[in-house]
């Protein structure tokens, strides 16, 4: 009978976990930096509903003129594309003339109600990872589009909260929606089972 080879370091598999940085695990895991995440929250998420609810309120985005601010909007956008160095890309322009501009009035709505919701959740602090990951989306299009503003400072800010998404909503409502409903890897207490207690012998 044969002995079996050892395993070489060629054809063993290895599985290293890099550790982060004692400054990154306290930063987006410990809830005493939590009131860190709270300001930068509260305006992010004043100037998200600030934007909404002006649109909402306004008939050029939401009412009897809907779509016109946006179609204006558009235009702007696609009046950056010309030169050799344009503020709006090609591919970019592309889905501004094809996808948006033939359908306003929906997107419209879609921004009006989108920037006031994720600004009120932050503001909650109510799902903040994912409403910083929408108020990133629109952060980017807006700066694809060639409309700087605050936009950078803002998609800096929920690019943080997404990486402290732990305890960015730890002074908020967070602090108890998220044990309740847990992650799509570890069950919250509204959904783990309990267990029935052993029978009497």
């Amino acid at each position: 009978m044969s002995a079996k080879a050892e395993p070489t370091p060629q054809n063993r598999r290895t599985h290293i976990t890099v550790q982060d940085p004692p400054i990154a695990r306290a930063l987006l895991s410990e809830t005493r930096w939590a009131w860190l995440w709270l300001i930068l929250r509260l305006y992010a998420g004043y100037e998200w509903l600030v934007a909404g609810w002006q649109k909402l309120l306004s008939p050029a985005w939401i009412g009897a003129e809907k779509g016109s601010a946006m179609r204006g909007f558009i235009q702007g956008a696609l009046s950056k594309t010309g030169g050799s160095h344009p503020d709006v890309t090609g591919w970019y322009a592309t889905f501004l003339q094809d996808v948006v501009l033939p359908h306003t009035h929906f997107w419209s709505y879609v921004i009006a109600i989108g920037e006031t919701l994720v600004g009120i959740a932050l503001i909650l602090g109510i799902f903040t990872g994912i409403a910083a990951f929408f108020g990133s989306f629109m952060n980017m299009n807006y700066l694809l589009a060639g409309s700087v503003s605050s936009n950078p400072i803002l998609f800096i800010i929920a690019v943080l909260l997404i990486l402290a998404w732990k305890t960015a909503g730890w002074w908020g409502l967070d602090r108890w929606v998220l044990p309740a409903l847990g992650t799509p890897w570890s069950r919250g207490t509204l959904f783990q089972k309990e267990e029935p207690a052993p029978e009497a012998r």
